[in-house]
């Protein structure tokens, strides 16, 4: 038996079976990093006599996200690899992959100050810039940040679920770049119990718009965050204002970075800080929207919603975003099987397929007709034509029943 530094038996493994995508998960640190490439292709551009061009590299995250991933989804397609049972317990203790994850706060936290430093800088004459950043520029820098909060949300989402303090805590650190600190308790307690039930903030509906979701869900999601807490806390005999609100002291931990880079970089860094954090926190909400998009558990004969299964949740299996999401996109896995580790979450059978990679999807989003084009009739699809079996949006129920030919 052979034994690695870490202390894992690593003859469990059959040698015909590889983790081909084992390094390629270091690719994950690219968002927190990219603020630092793009400080480097700045400089090059305004050496090069392009300045004119140069301010575009601040906008890297939006290119990242909109541009860069969907093409790269396209191009390398789905994955098409799921980890065998043998192998499951070896990768799941396999340490490399929680530091993989580790790895992002460290260069979230960095990016962050420095990107603060940029806003409010007056002299950056060493990026060959006169003065400080334009106003578009400084748009781009924290639309760029807001990526890295985003994609942080995701982060946070692989280490909340885990039963280790440690990552538990993590998890709180890393959405306090985007106060969204209660996604650490309506995420796990609320939405994995709801989902794809109309009782669900995060499960969008048929026929709803993005853009009708996006408020519904940012209340709704920070709402039922405050009411478990105080439930749990009350059953303890504790009131709800208390340090020990898992809601409150997630809060905290923002107003404690957000006034630290204040008082650092001044008042002048708030707006930044605003723009950043809405941005962050609604790239999440873009893919809660398209994850469930019209799914609907149906009532058993007890009145009570059937148990999610892998048909509940949309999938994709494109393995360029998968790389940068953690494996999210092998959503339906992840809600059979919260705990278990993104390295070993599978594509499984029966759950419904997105056209492409979450990156392609969150574009579509934004444009409700183009969304609906590409979703709709595959919701139907699912459903085996079925109208109504989908969890449809209640303001058009009666208008998409009749369409539909259900009375």
């Amino acid at each position: 038996m052979t034994t690695s530094r870490t202390g894992e038996a690593r003859d469990v493994v059959p040698p015909q079976w590889h983790d081909r995508k084992r390094y390629l998960w270091l690719f994950g640190l690219v968002a927190p990093t990219a603020v630092f490439l793009t400080t480097g292709f700045v400089w090059v551009f305004n050496q090069l006599g392009w300045q004119a061009v140069a301010p575009v590299w601040w906008w890297i995250g939006p290119l990242l996200v909109y541009v860069l991933l969907p093409i790269l989804d396209r191009f390398f397609g789905p994955d098409g690899q799921n980890p065998p049972d043998e192998v499951m317990e070896w990768l799941e203790n396999d340490r490399y992959y929680r530091y993989c994850v580790y790895a992002y706060i460290p260069f979230q936290l960095l990016s962050l100050i420095y990107a603060c430093y940029l806003w409010t800088a007056t002299d950056l004459s060493w990026l060959g810039v006169d003065g400080g950043l334009s106003l578009i520029s400084k748009f781009g820098l924290a639309l760029s940040i807001g990526v890295v909060g985003g994609v942080g949300i995701n982060t946070a989402h692989e280490l909340g679920h885990k039963k280790e303090e440690l990552e538990r805590w993590l998890s709180k650190v890393t959405l306090a770049q985007t106060f969204y600190g209660h996604f650490y308790i309506e995420h796990n307690r609320g939405h994995h119990v709801r989902v794809a039930t109309p009782e669900d903030p995060a499960s969008s509906r048929f026929g709803e718009s993005f853009w009708t979701f996006l408020p519904r869900s940012v209340w709704g999601s920070l709402r039922s965050s405050w009411e478990l807490e105080a439930t749990r806390l009350r059953r303890l005999g504790k009131h709800p204002w208390t340090i020990h609100n898992d809601v409150l002291n997630a809060w905290l931990m923002s107003v404690v970075l957000w006034g630290a880079l204040a008082v650092a970089f001044g008042p002048m860094v708030l707006p930044f800080l605003v723009i950043q954090g809405v941005y962050g926190f609604a790239l999440l909400e873009t893919v809660n929207y398209l994850e469930h998009y019209g799914l609907l558990r149906q009532r058993t004969a007890s009145g009570r919603y059937e148990r999610c299964t892998p048909a509940h949740s949309w999938n994709s299996d494109h393995i360029v975003t998968n790389i940068f999401l953690y494996h999210l996109q092998r959503h339906s896995d992840h809600h059979a099987n919260p705990t278990r580790r993104y390295q070993i979450l599978r594509s499984m059978d029966g759950a419904p397929n997105l056209p492409s990679g979450y990156a392609s999807m969150i574009g579509l989003a934004y444009f409700p007709p183009l969304w609906r084009k590409v979703m709709d009739h595959r919701v139907l699809n699912h459903y085996a034509g079925d109208i109504s079996r989908v969890n449809i949006q209640p303001a058009k129920r009666e208008r998409v029943l009749a369409k539909y030919g259900v009375r």
